[in-house]
């Protein structure tokens, strides 16, 4: 896991508990803060898992090419 991905997952739990705080406070402001916070974690961790997999595409690449 990556740098994108732990922050884009770090994202997600905030953006539920903002969620969850402002259902319960009545917030609407505060819960389409979370949804808004969630949705930018998912694309975070979405990029953070290809770049993930390009660098182990690279990485297989250059292990077959070594031999």
């Amino acid at each position: 896991m990556n740098k994108d991905e732990l922050d884009g997952r770090v994202d997600q739990v905030k953006g539920k508990v903002k969620q969850a705080t402002g259902d319960l406070t009545g917030n609407e402001r505060l819960h389409d803060e979370g949804v808004a916070d969630e949705a930018g974690g998912d694309v975070q961790e979405g990029f953070g898992r290809g770049r993930r997999k390009v660098g182990e595409a690279v990485e297989d690449l250059g292990d077959k090419l070594k031999r």
